[in-house]
């Protein structure tokens, strides 16, 4: 485990300070100390320790529903993997293990609570839980997922049981002969319902809309084929390659053939056929939206659960009272513990309100609850911010881990080209943000995820797409290999931000 942070430690100055220690934040920081060992480089990281969501999110029956083949870092590679599809706990200790060969520049139990760009000094000046930390550049890496979204229920302040998110589960409170809501019907719903049925007393799922669910190939990989891998990472390379085409022919239906997902339908509707006799039950169970349009839940235990004669599948939540949870029919259901299984608030960081750029203004505030970023890590009017994770990065199809590589190396090269200028300061125009945003919007609108029929987290209050990739992870890996000078300002400490001229694009990934 990460030792005690120093909480008497003074301020200090950094070249970079990377703010996270999931997934992106390791990758931006490996990628940095490889490529440019000179600079100082600061990490903090809000929690006791690393893992980001995978940290977060350790209720009954977390797991990967990406194979484990692709879900790990490209230089960190790991062939001790227990089943095809990865474990929290597995997956936590990987991140952990990553995060030690960089103990010696995380900080942890350290929040960033304000950063703000100095003009002046062409620095920003981040407050945080252990002091100040002035910093030429900020490497945001909190995580899209990364704050629960609860709903504010009538009558919640009334209710006198236990209330908690999935992501803050409270292994304190057993849930043994507990009557018990679960509200929701996603990704960690499917997960947890079927590890926590046989517990309690009787288990009432709140159901907004049904999700098209399809079998989770799952398997345990064995000492023998463990110790292949160790002996021949070649081979695990192999299964990488492979498990990577497989997994990006999925956008070839989700963007680019939306009429091949009757295929993906198919499937779906026998699985359902399969394991829920019932036509009623049926008929509450199959969506009236195009399969992929929402994200496809993997698993083989999720129906067989809601036929336990323990188990209520009822409508949306529409409030609390003393002891009961009352749905949106108005039927109350006696409850002692509520569970969100509500998902994130991906168009709505937390972080954006306490970014400020140029003049002031939050991130937050340029974005009004409709998030841009050029290629996801830059935005206009925040100098040497660069984002990871950042709109329109998230995938339907493969592993996050797959864009937010090609994000870290980017970042390795706006700063090539800084050091080849002489010049300190990067900043993308207006223009070709607005241009990139275009070329999103466009580039979504006739994908699943937009004309599918749904509503989706997807979406944000705009309207707008502004979580999805639109294409192939290649697409964007190509492009992220390449800095655009014409589409950026760089100027000088205390000179202000100036226009450049355009110069040859910088290398490609290594």
């Amino acid at each position: 485990m990460p030792e005690t942070p120093d909480r008497t430690a003074p301020s200090e100055d950094v070249d970079v300070l990377v703010v996270g220690t999931g997934f992106g934040g390791l990758a931006a920081v490996h990628r940095l100390r490889a490529d440019h060992p000179r600079l100082t480089i600061r990490v903090i990281e809000r929690a006791a320790g690393p893992g980001g969501v995978w940290r977060d999110n350790d209720y009954p029956g977390a797991a990967c529903d990406v194979p484990t083949s692709l879900y790990s870092l490209s230089f960190a590679d790991n062939p001790d993997w227990s089943h095809t599809y990865g474990r929290q706990y597995e997956i936590r200790s990987y991140l952990e293990a990553v995060a030690r060969e960089h103990a010696d520049i995380i900080r942890y139990s350290c929040p960033l609570t304000g950063a703000t760009w100095d003009e002046h000094d062409g620095r920003w000046i981040a407050e945080t839980g252990l002091g100040t930390i002035r910093a030429r550049h900020l490497v945001a890496a909190p995580g899209a997922l990364s704050e629960p979204g609860v709903p504010d229920l009538p009558g919640s302040d009334r209710f006198g049981g236990k209330v908690f998110h999935t992501a803050r589960w409270r292994h304190d409170h057993d849930l043994a002969g507990r009557r018990v809501a679960i509200v929701g019907s996603g990704a960690s719903a499917v997960q947890v319902v079927p590890e926590i049925v046989d517990r309690v007393a009787h288990l009432t799922v709140f159901q907004r809309t049904p999700a098209w669910v399809v079998p989770r190939l799952d398997r345990t990989i064995g000492p023998v084929e463990r110790t292949a891998y160790r002996a021949a990472p070649i081979a695990h390379r192999l299964i990488r390659r492979l498990t990577y085409l497989y997994r990006e022919a999925y956008v070839v239906m989700m963007a680019h053939r939306p009429r091949l997902l009757p295929v993906a339908t198919t499937l779906a509707k026998v699985q359902l056929r399969l394991q829920v006799r019932d036509r009623s039950l049926r008929r509450r169970l199959t969506p009236d939206y195009t399969i992929g349009c929402k994200r496809m839940l993997l698993t083989n235990k999720w129906f067989p659960a809601l036929q336990r004669e323990n188990v209520t599948l009822t409508g949306a939540i529409a409030g609390l009272t003393a002891d009961a949870a009352v749905d949106a029919d108005g039927t109350e259901h006696r409850v002692d513990t509520v569970i969100f299984a509500t998902g994130f608030t991906p168009t709505t960081p937390p972080i954006a309100s306490i970014l400020r750029g140029r003049g002031g203004r939050s991130l937050a505030d340029i974005w009004s609850g409709s998030p841009s970023a050029y290629r996801g890590v830059a935005v206009h009017g925040f100098p040497n911010l660069h984002l990871m994770y950042g709109p329109n990065t998230n995938l339907g199809h493969s592993s996050i881990v797959l864009m937010l590589e090609p994000q870290a190396y980017y970042i390795s090269r706006v700063l090539d080209h800084l050091r080849g200028q002489g010049r300190t300061t990067v900043e993308v125009t207006d223009e070709a943000q607005r241009r990139y945003a275009a070329r999103m919007d466009a580039d979504l609108a006739g994908t699943v995820w937009n004309s599918g029929g749904c509503s989706s987290w997807y979406m944000d209050a705009s309207g707008r797409n502004s979580v999805m990739w639109p294409t192939f992870t290649r697409t964007y890996r190509k492009m992220m290999s390449q800095f655009d000078p014409a589409d950026h300002m760089v100027g000088t400490a205390a000179a202000g931000v100036t226009s450049t001229q355009a110069t040859a694009a910088v290398g490609g990934i290594r």
